[in-house]
């Protein structure tokens, strides 16, 4: 072997040792050889422990999610996909466009460099069929027994144009509550994986970047006051959160919910109620009551808002209550997620 020659890794059999957290030559190889030639582009290339970076005219957004989801790959996706995906909504819900992301990455000893090149392979895709690039990351590596193979941080930046404002506090009596599509998908599908339950017709995560939807709903000139994707505790949590916010009430209506019949049944067989199973590519708008219509046609119009639905209105109530009104003709408070449904979901 001639000499200052490195093996390169071996992404079929090898797997995460401490060395490669270790800020030295095995490190630097697992940068160069998984991580960057993945995810490259001219401002990771930079080399540098940050990136430098162009900004255009407008506001700066900024949001950070953590992920640890269990199992890492499930029907849909997987946590890569899902960083990224989770990253992006969570900017573009403030009305703005997502620019770039950061990614950190916690490795437990031990685990393949197969699974991670992998999920490293799922990151890329759906950075690049988002047009948003990571452009500055990092890697740990814990002690096996200390992580639980891989959990990913990332970090995203967008801008907001001067005169947008979408916030949890804007929701106003008589505005109207719009849904981009059925309920439940991504929860129930980490959670027959998770525990092996096999229905007749299989789940399927819904992790999407909304980003593009989210354009198309802003240049149908609505007046949305809020967006949400709801993520944990779903649909049921992120109205509550709204509607503190804006102290307002809400009142949905449970004929109108789109819920697929497989996460209808899987939900009744596990006892549990999709509004409150998470989401990875859903979202919620509060508009003004004159422009639903509207907003719903462009929304539709859209890969992932085809099967947009109004759910409820907004009203004036001092307790800030969303209730439903059932299919049977009754009303039902929905309240806060209590403990926790369905853990590691995100």
């Amino acid at each position: 072997m001639r000499k200052g020659y490195v093996r390169p890794l071996d992404l079929r059999h090898g797997v995460v040792d401490l060395t490669h957290g270790s800020g030295g030559r095995a490190m630097a190889q697992l940068i160069e050889e998984l991580f960057a030639r993945r995810l490259g582009n001219a401002y990771l290339g930079q080399g540098n422990d940050g990136a430098v970076l162009p900004m255009p005219p407008g506001r700066l957004v900024m949001s950070t999610d953590g992920h640890v989801v269990s199992p890492l790959f499930f029907p849909g996706g997987d946590i890569g996909c899902l960083s990224i995906n989770g990253t992006i909504n969570d900017v573009a819900v403030l009305g703005a466009t997502p620019l770039y992301l950061a990614a950190g990455f916690i490795l437990e000893e031990g685990f393949p460099l197969a699974d991670l090149a992998r999920l490293v392979d799922s990151m890329a895709r759906a950075a690049g069929e988002a047009g948003v690039p990571v452009v500055t990351g990092d890697t740990k590596v814990v002690q096996k027994g200390a992580g639980d193979g891989v959990y990913i941080t990332t970090t995203g930046v967008g801008v907001v144009a001067d005169g947008e404002e979408f916030s949890g506090d804007r929701a106003l009596p008589g505005d109207q509550i719009i849904l981009s599509g059925s309920i439940g998908e991504h929860g129930m599908a980490i959670m027959a994986q998770r525990e092996g339950l096999g229905f007749a017709a299989p789940i399927v995560s819904d992790t999407a970047a909304l980003h593009r939807l989210i354009a198309a709903m802003r240049a149908s000139g609505a007046a949305i006051r809020t967006l949400r994707d709801p993520t944990r505790g779903g649909v049921a949590t992120t109205l509550n959160e709204i509607a503190r916010q804006s102290a307002v009430g809400m009142m949905l209506q449970e004929a109108a919910l789109p819920v697929q019949p497989e996460v209808a049944a899987a939900c009744e067989f596990l006892g549990l109620d999709p509004l409150y199973v998470a989401n990875e590519g859903k979202l919620l708008a509060i508009v003004a009551a004159e422009d639903a219509e509207r907003l719903l046609t462009a929304m539709r119009a859209h890969p992932l808002g085809q099967r947009a639905a109004l759910i409820g209105s907004v009203h004036g109530d001092e307790h800030h209550f969303v209730q439903m009104s059932t299919a049977f003709g009754g009303r039902r408070i929905v309240d806060w997620l209590t403990g926790e449904q369905l853990p590691r979901i995100c």
